[in-house]
């Protein structure tokens, strides 16, 4: 088991990689606790939960709505918890930013830690404290920073995750490989078979490289206002693409950062042969999906992304494997290349 710790200005979060996930009942309050999980979750574990009430959502982004939090918070009501309430979220990337976003708010916030049971939760959404839930059409768009107390990542919780849902974590992996681990893109690169066989101790060790990655990223800036923006690399034109309906997260990012990355080597920023390999590395593990967003659409899209400042927006370019740049840009030039992208051009 590897222990990775997050430390800011305001708080302290234990990650627990390889722990087995019924651990969690001994590190919990005796009182006070509530679990907060999805139907799908609640059917494949629920009775090896621990022993306190479990309030369960629908499965998805459907979750990520304030009508959602309401309806959770008049249930800690009911249920008796007070500010020293704990909420235990056990679920994926939807279930932890609903269970974090509502303990931020409840009583102007109690206590709160993660068991996170899919991939892309463990290397990405249950890390760094963003809580975020979904307005109308746009993703994230109301949220805050709060750190849960821990996370458990068991990787044999992912071996019962259907295979959509693993791969779309796995895209959120060799995200963070591209912008801050070589090292991890060459172990993705060398390993295709044991990926596929979701071999617990080969995950643990790639899970543990990228969370050590997220952890020193939010430990430098926790709120987003410079380093962090890296981790959003493949998300503004990935984020136009899930909205769309057209695929879930992790697929969607993956076809955002074989966008950016052809929008990298049009910048002279890397290498026709580093893009060639990233774009090998997707396809390898068909994570790249059709899709086609007409030019307006992908316009209002792109113009309530949370990065957008203005007329301008911070853009994630990769700089290397293993390197990323953030540069502000103007809006106009993203929406452009994504014209220039879809028409099928040549870059060289």
């Amino acid at each position: 088991m590897e222990r990775i710790i997050i430390k800011t200005q305001t708080a302290r979060s234990e990650i627990l990689i390889g722990e087995n996930w019924e651990s969690v009942d001994g590190m919990l309050p005796g009182s006070g606790v509530v679990i907060i999980t999805d139907d799908n979750v609640l059917d494949i574990y629920g009775d090896r939960f621990p022993q306190f009430p479990v309030f369960s959502i629908a499965p998805g982004e459907r979750s990520k709505m304030f009508e959602v939090i309401e309806l959770l918070a008049e249930k800690l009501l009911s249920a008796g918890i007070d500010r020293t309430g704990f909420i235990l979220a056990i679920g994926g990337g939807v279930v932890c930013d609903v269970a974090g976003f509502l303990a931020s708010i409840y009583l102007r916030g109690i206590r709160c830690a993660y068991v996170s049971s899919t991939l892309l939760s463990q290397v990405d959404a249950s890390t760094g404290g963003k809580n975020g839930i979904n307005l109308g059409n746009t993703k994230n768009v109301l949220g805050n920073f709060r750190q849960p107390e821990f996370v458990i990542c068991d990787p044999s919780m992912l071996h019962t995750l259907p295979d959509e849902e693993f791969f779309s974590g796995l895209a959120e992996l060799i995200k963070t490989a591209i912008i801050g681990n070589e090292r991890l893109f060459e172990m993705i690169e060398r390993n295709h078979e044991g990926i596929l066989r979701r071999d617990t101790e080969l995950l643990s060790l790639m899970i543990g490289m990228s969370v050590n990655f997220k952890a020193s990223v939010v430990s430098e800036d926790e709120k987003e206002s410079g380093l962090r923006r890296i981790l959003n690399f493949g998300h503004t034109y990935g984020h136009a693409i899930e909205i769309s309906g057209l695929a879930r997260h992790g697929f969607a990012v993956a076809s955002g950062m074989e966008i950016a990355t052809s929008f990298s080597l049009l910048k002279g920023l890397i290498s026709e042969r580093e893009a060639s390999r990233i774009r090998d590395l997707l396809n390898q593990f068909n994570l790249l999906r059709e899709y086609n967003i007409p030019d307006y659409q992908i316009e209002q899209l792109i113009l309530h992304d949370k990065k957008k400042t203005g007329t301008d927006l911070h853009f994630i370019f990769v700089n290397g494997i293993g390197k990323a740049v953030v540069e502000k840009i103007p809006v106009a030039e993203v929406l452009s290349f994504y014209k220039y992208y879809k028409s099928g051009k040549q870059i060289t």
